[in-house]
């Protein structure tokens, strides 16, 4: 068994990953995340935040969220890929864009080894806000 030094979880895997801090702002977020991984976050934000000026950011579900009246679209970092999160509506939307990445209902994955799709990105966000206060 291995215990986390931060919060005394114990795991069967040496250095599990798991969510013993919970961010509580965005900068916090992307501070947790490994020093590699932070620019491509920080781009993502950047894009949304350009995309949905109107938009509060916040942590919902434990990722960095965009919200105005309700969730708009959340972005999270995992291991091999950052998801993005726009709901299954708006997956449905933009299937044809999506093929080249894996998706799932409401989800599509952005795996590091492939450039940042920032225009769709874009794109996506303001449908997804449009949809949701309209």
């Amino acid at each position: 068994m291995w215990k986390c030094p931060k919060c005394s979880r114990e795991f069967t895997n040496r250095n599990q990953e798991h969510y013993c801090e919970q961010a509580k702002t965005i900068d916090e977020y992307i501070s947790f995340q490994p020093m590699e991984v932070q620019p491509l976050l920080n781009k993502v934000r950047d894009t949304l935040r350009a995309a949905l000026p109107d938009a509060e950011e916040r942590i919902s579900w434990r990722m960095p969220t965009y919200w105005k009246k309700k969730n708009i679209i959340h972005f999270a970092a995992f291991k091999n890929h950052i998801g993005i999160y726009p709901g299954d509506k708006a997956m449905e939307h933009f299937s044809d864009r999506l093929k080249e990445y894996k998706t799932s209902k409401g989800a599509w994955q952005i795996p590091y080894s492939k450039p940042l799709p920032l225009d769709l990105i874009t794109e996506m966000a303001r449908w997804c806000y449009e949809t949701a206060n309209n």
